[in-house]
């Protein structure tokens, strides 16, 4: 479609607010950075992290959102500039995003977005040690059934702290470089833990982008299995839609959601994202891990000794990563999104942090400032300690909760949730 905008002064397009609205279309797509509006219905398929994550922006001002996920603005705004439209003339953000963009211009001056290398060397370091020990375990003391238990419990540890260093690389925390954190990324997630890169830059930036919106976060649209928040259990129970008995999912998520997200679901979803784009590094990646795996175990505990091993260990880590992830996000705000609605207000609505304390910061790699992470997801984690009182001060000034709990309580919300939703659909369901 053409460009609209009118002839400002000294020449200069200008658009409004109302106008750049309008623009949410598939094939037509406007959105607000910092003031001007830029047209990406032909870029978003070229964006590098995704056509879907930039257009969940369709229609709004995006200028926190790509303020957080670009550390390199300068060479960034060279793509911005051919999709320029014109100046928003009644642009004027709110006080929430004022104070906001105040804290990260504080952030930025501290160098808080600066990586530590002495914090990513030693935790690469113990990912290596752990990653090697279960091998060790078995050729030093052999697979009675108390080393092939030390060896399982040590593989999952490796593999969740991996998992934890893939998600640093992901969000360009540990090196200066993008392009080296891309790299790494691809290497760590794909020959250490058997997955894809792209397809977790696919799902995980759009629940940055979004969290816990409907239709617009994927770790929420899982219908098909479960039902959270109010607005999705109470639209589908009138509907009379959905063939689970969701009144019972916080009892049957014990049997298909921890056990089965990584032994089931992502080993599904890794290798037909990776076959229908066709994207064949990573899916030689995917299987280098699987090659190496047979290869280093397969010697100790024969081929089906190794897949019973690989998925018992993948069932521990997938309980320690679900419970991880999830109880920063499934008891908070689930719902549509809300175009009035800035970033720091939608981060601190859907997220919430739980107590730190060194074994917890270890244990949850930091996830526990989920919050902190949310809002600047480039800052390397072990300066989010430093932001956090900033960042609850400028919640107390605007009357915005900030939600941290004990681990136990997170987790037992995870399940209360569930069961709220559950009830909404049944008793929608039945009127």
């Amino acid at each position: 479609m053409g460009r609209g905008g009118r002839a400002g002064e000294n020449g200069r397009r200008t658009v409004t607010i109302e106008e750049v609205n309008e623009h949410k279309q598939r094939d037509d797509k406007w959105l607000v950075i910092q003031g001007k509006a830029y047209d990406i219905t032909n870029f978003a398929k070229r964006h590098p992290g995704g056509a879907k994550v930039i257009s969940h922006y369709a229609g709004e001002d995006a200028s926190d959102a790509w303020t957080a996920f670009h550390n390199n603005k300068e060479f960034v705004s060279k793509f911005l500039a051919p999709l320029y439209i014109g100046d928003v003339v009644d642009y004027k953000p709110t006080s929430v995003q004022e104070d906001f963009r105040e804290l990260r211009e504080m952030v930025e001056r501290k160098g808080w977005l600066k990586p530590n290398p002495a914090f990513f060397t030693f935790h690469l370091a113990h990912v290596v040690a752990l990653f090697l020990s279960p091998v060790f375990v078995l050729w030093y003391f052999g697979t009675g059934w108390l080393p092939w238990s030390a060896a399982v419990l040590l593989f999952a540890t490796s593999q969740a702290q991996a998992g934890w260093t893939q998600h640093d690389y992901g969000h360009a925390s540990v090196f200066k470089n993008t392009s080296v954190n891309h790299w790494f990324h691809h290497l760590v997630v794909g020959l250490v833990k058997g997955a894809s890169s792209h397809w977790w830059n696919f799902r995980h930036f759009q629940h940055h982008a979004k969290p816990n919106k409907l239709s617009k976060d994927p770790d929420i649209d899982i219908a098909y299995l479960f039902l959270m928040g109010d607005e999705m259990p109470k639209l589908w129970g009138e509907k009379k839609k959905g063939f689970m008995p969701y009144n019972f999912q916080h009892k049957y998520f014990f049997l298909l959601g921890p056990p089965l997200l990584l032994p089931l679901y992502f080993h599904y979803e890794v290798i037909y994202f990776c076959v229908r784009r066709r994207d064949y590094l990573d899916l030689f990646l995917t299987f280098g891990f699987f090659m190496w795996l047979s290869t280093a175990y397969a010697t100790f505990l024969g081929g089906w000794g190794t897949f019973f091993f690989y998925m018992l260990a993948r069932m521990i880590e997938s309980h320690w990563f679900t419970w991880v992830t999830q109880m920063s996000h499934i008891p908070m705000d689930i719902k549509r999104d809300r175009k009035d609605e800035d970033w720091f207000t939608m981060q601190l609505h859907t997220t919430c942090n739980v107590d730190s304390t060194p074994f917890l910061d270890w244990f949850t790699g930091h996830l526990n400032y989920q919050i902190e992470h949310h809002l600047f997801p480039t800052m390397p984690r072990h300066n989010y300690i430093k932001v956090a009182p900033f960042v609850r001060s400028m919640c107390e000034k605007h009357g915005i909760p900030y939600c941290c709990k004990p681990l136990l309580s997170a987790w037992g919300d995870v399940v209360r949730s569930l069961e709220k939703s559950g009830k909404i659909w049944y008793d929608a369901y039945h009127e």
